[in-house]
């Protein structure tokens, strides 16, 4: 994909995803435990209201943006431009520049392409090197890939880089080396399949990179569509149409190791092996991928449609960089329901996606909002621990904004590209925000805002709270092994109490609201340690899940983990506490020696789980979700604190810890 200041081409298609029934619980589909549990980090969203000054663009699509200086260069498949709405259209094809600052457009920047542009790199020296689908440049023959000067258009004579055997998809940057990425089966006159490595001062090819992609899926030849550097230049990631890389089993997607002489990693999913829907359609369903977390892992955006759990269609997904073998599986998955996604980019901690979905977090329907159902509008941000939305959703729409002849929704997103000041978008509509923003636009880093990740009391020692009946609330001393004497105090806030957790400055509960659709839900309330304070809805997004059931329930790191009613299981969902949404898929946790389906009140304290129980006693024990697939609790470990009194049991579900 991009790495430095360059950009890539996604070119989409459309469809559908499909999920296995229900479960008991009547909350979504069963998950396996991811066995890496990504820990949030603190993260900068952009402003979700693009900026005003950005030109326009209008038939096709933008596919790729760079920066060279204080100029923004667009490439894509459109044929005209204009500077504002009220401007008359000027015939330009394939590839323009404007100011960054200003969106004037650079009227000496005039290249002659015969054919789209798919990706752009600001390249060393101030060139721009671009690639695509054209055969000529300025007048020129120069198929696919060609060195710009980015002040006149003119071409870079000294740069010999071509690609005479087909189409460049994708290109990336690292260092001095120019990776390419495409349809091709020569680059400068030398055999290569689908990938590449040049000099990127020279253009000059790097006979030491060997590794080529073979074999096309359903019969259709082999190509690839996207590629990733990861930060240190020692992995490149690549998807595309093809099952073989250098010889060995690669459905859609491999890992390249760069350090040394280039070879093909032992890291393999067979989740991009089965067709999606419609295979003569969707052949290949990778669609973008893009490195995050120092190269730590990366993203896969797909489309392809109904196929899960069997492939990940029309899913974002995170695989681990440094794992190794066949059968890798995701660390989390999240479905949108019905609908592609065409392009991803990570920043600043957040991973951006574009598409045509309209919801995320959505693996419960086919085609419509289900349970967990979160409305994004053809763009999201999601965080990379757990896949979750944030609360940024500017929608992929005009609105009313849309001047006579604009385009208000279109099928893809082809290119989501972090600028310096910004993240650009490229798209095939005109909307963006509520506003006219014909083809591309940025939405600036100036305006957003920070994400600091949110989590229970780390202190060993504090005051346990437990629902005491009524709007009475107990409050506890607790050294972590020993119990000090119970005050019960008024809360007139607290009634209808389930089960309670702690986080920040604020507890979450689950409280009966008559005439809700479940009868309760997940309510906030702010708390310091005096009085609970007036309660009100966590999200709407929510309303499908019934709290209620909820016997006990802690949250840490992004995950809210439970007991439940009716079943003798440690489980969790995803929990984004920036919106407050709920995970449509639960989990269950390997645990041994301990009966779940008794535990009433649970609480998270320094790597414990401090839990009440039908008996009324308390008791705690060790508690490592990392340890899964083994048990991440041993029952045998567990140590009874205190016994249950008739002035106070450790029974209830409303149970929490906090150090005020």
């Amino acid at each position: 994909m991009r790495v430095g200041v360059g950009a890539v081409v996604s070119v989409a298609a459309l469809l559908a995803v499909s999920v296995p029934a229900p479960t008991a619980a009547s909350a979504g589909p069963a998950g396996v435990p991811a066995a890496v549990v990504p820990v949030p980090e603190p993260a900068t969203l952009v402003t979700a209201n693009p900026a005003d000054h950005t030109p326009h663009a209008r038939d096709g699509e933008v596919r790729a943006f760079a920066q060279v200086g204080g100029r923004v260069f667009v490439g894509g498949s459109f044929t005209q431009i204009r500077q504002t709405v009220s401007a008359p259209w000027v015939s330009r094809h394939y590839l323009f520049a404007y100011d960054r600052s200003t969106g004037a457009l650079a009227t000496a920047f005039l290249p002659v392409l015969d054919g789209a542009v798919n990706s752009l790199v600001a390249g060393p020296g101030g060139t721009l090197i671009v690639g695509g689908a054209f055969k000529n440049v300025n007048g020129v023959q120069r198929r696919n890939l060609v060195a710009l000067d980015p002040s006149t258009g003119m071409i870079m004579g000294s740069w010999v880089g071509r690609s005479d055997g087909g189409t460049v998809r994708d290109l990336a940057l690292h260092g001095n080396w120019l990776y390419v990425a495409g349809a091709f089966n020569w680059l400068n006159g030398t055999a290569h399949s689908g990938l590449g490595r040049l000099n990127a001062t020279t253009g000059a090819i790097d006979p030491t990179f060997t590794i080529d992609t073979t074999v096309g899926r359903h019969g259709t030849s082999r190509y690839v569509w996207t590629i990733d550097v990861s930060p240190d230049g020692r992995t490149l990631v690549v998807g595309g149409n093809f099952r073989f890389v250098n010889g060995l089993p690669r459905e859609q997607l491999a890992l390249v190791n760069l350090a040394g002489t280039p070879s093909v990693l032992d890291w393999s999913t067979e989740k991009f092996a089965p067709p999606c829907v419609a295979p003569e359609s969707f052949v290949h369903y990778v669609q973008d991928v893009r490195f995050g977390g120092d190269g730590r892992w990366f993203v896969v955006g797909t489309n392809g449609g109904l196929g899960w759990p069997a492939a990940y269609c029309d899913a974002l997904v995170r695989f681990e960089t440094a794992s190794r073998g066949a059968g890798q599986l995701a660390t989390w998955v999240n479905f949108t329901g019905n609908d592609t996604i065409t392009s991803v980019e990570v920043a600043d901690n957040v991973i951006y996606l574009g598409g045509h979905f309209r919801w995320l977090n959505n693996p419960n329907a086919t085609d419509k909002p289900g349970n967990g159902a979160v409305d994004r509008l053809g763009i999201g941000a999601v965080t990379p621990a757990t896949g979750m939305p944030v609360n940024w959703n500017p929608r992929r729409s005009g609105g009313s904004a849309l001047p006579t002849g604009a385009t208000s929704w279109g099928s893809s997103v082809p290119v989501l590209w972090r600028g310096s000041d910004g993240l650009y978008f490229g798209h095939n509509s005109d909307g963006m925000g509520n506003e006219y923003h014909g083809r591309l636009g940025v939405f600036p880093v100036s305006g957003g805002r920070d994400i600091t990740p949110k989590n229970p009391p780390t202190a060993g020692s504090g005051n346990l709270y437990l629902g005491a009946g009524g709007a009475q609330l107990a409050k506890v001393p607790f050294s972590g092994t020993a119990l000090g004497v119970a005050r019960t105090v008024s809360q007139p806030n607290y009634t209808g109490a389930g089960a309670t957790w702690r986080v920040d400055d604020r507890i979450y509960w689950s409280r009966l609201v008559p005439g809700t659709p479940t009868g309760s839900r997940i309510d906030i309330s702010l708390f310091g340690g005096s009085t609970v304070g007036a309660p009100w809805e966590a999200s709407g997004y929510n309303d499908w899940f019934k709290p209620a059931v909820l016997t006990g329930a802690f949250f840490l790191n992004g995950r809210l983990y439970y007991t439940r009613s009716g079943a003798n299981g440690l489980y969790y969902r995803y929990f984004e506490i920036d919106g407050n949404y709920l995970g449509a898929t639960e989990f269950a946790l390997p645990t041994t020696g301990l009966s779940w389906s008794t535990v009433r009140g649970m609480a998270w304290v320094k790597g414990r789980i401090v839990y009440g129980g039908t008996d009324g006693t308390l008791r705690s024990v060790p508690f490592d979700p990392t340890s899964a697939p083994a048990a991440v609790v041993r029952g045998g470990e567990a140590v009874v604190i205190a016994t249950g009194t008739p002035a106070l049991t450790w029974s209830r579900p409303s149970m929490f810890f906090s150090v005020h």
